[in-house]
């Protein structure tokens, strides 16, 4: 039987199997049969390769536009994250007016909500587009984040970003005009400030998807998009590209944060 003692450069083996050390700092390990035995390494782990394979307690599946992921008031028991194409998430109140608080792209993760002891779904999620979607079970996406570092820290960051988005977007639903609030959408929507151009916005979005995004009416959204349009701020024909020029609008007269009254824009 070997026996090794971690002390101060001491280390007792039987004759048999000596101990060798290879330096001050090294690991310990033992000759036998000519051959050095190591401690095996554990393999890294990336979180977007995990995601994007099938596993215990994960599936992938794909979903064509206006597919139904799941629906406000279904059971809350997974979190899903999105591999390709976007998704909406609406609410609809008890009055049966219906709201689309966001749209979610390829890296999002969207369910989150099971993690926090929500039973029941507060929103429906439904595909824009052809969508590629992984499923995780909660008690799967719970043990992942335990387990995995890199996995929890890319969850992490995901929730900050969103939080950050939630705080803007208030901010500009309380300071800025219906007009600047869709300009910022718009932008958005482009994916603006990713790769450093505004791209087509893919997907269908009515001037009524676009009214309840920001807060305003239908009447109020066509009278900008029209605007836009003459100023060569974006092409509008059937589906939306934003140009660049779009930004001029957000940054000009751009409202700040202060302790002093502020007046609401209309």
């Amino acid at each position: 039987m070997i026996s090794i003692h971690f002390g101060v450069g001491t280390c007792y083996s039987s004759p048999a199997s000596p101990c060798l050390r290879r330096g001050k700092g090294q690991p310990l390990v033992n000759k036998k049969k000519g051959a050095f035995v190591r401690k095996r390494v554990k393999t890294s782990f990336d979180p977007k390769v995990f995601l994007a394979k099938v596993g215990e307690g994960k599936t992938i599946s794909k979903y064509r536009k206006d597919q139904v992921v799941f629906s406000q008031g279904q059971v809350a028991d997974s979190v899903f994250y999105i591999q390709q194409g976007k998704v909406k998430l609406t609410v609809v109140s008890e009055q049966g007016k219906e709201a689309v608080v966001a749209i979610l792209g390829p890296g999002h993760f969207f369910g989150e909500g099971c993690l926090n002891g929500h039973p029941l779904r507060i929103a429906t999620t439904r595909a824009v587009e052809e969508c590629v979607l992984t499923r995780l079970e909660k008690a799967t996406m719970i043990a992942t984040i335990h387990n995995e570092p890199e996995f929890s820290e890319l969850f992490m960051s995901y929730l900050l970003t969103r939080n950050s988005r939630i705080e803007e977007d208030l901010i500009d639903q309380l300071f800025n005009s219906s007009e600047k609030r869709l300009a910022r959408l718009l932008l958005l929507l482009a994916n603006f400030g990713k790769e450093g151009k505004p791209e087509p916005i893919v997907g269908k979005f009515s001037q009524e998807m676009l009214a309840e995004m920001i807060g305003t009416t239908r009447s109020r959204v066509s009278f900008f998009m029209n605007k836009f349009r003459k100023l060569g701020f974006i092409e509008y024909n059937g589906k939306i590209e934003v140009h660049n020029s779009l930004l001029n609008v957000i940054l000009f007269d751009k409202p700040e944060i202060n302790t002093g009254d502020a007046s609401h824009p209309t």
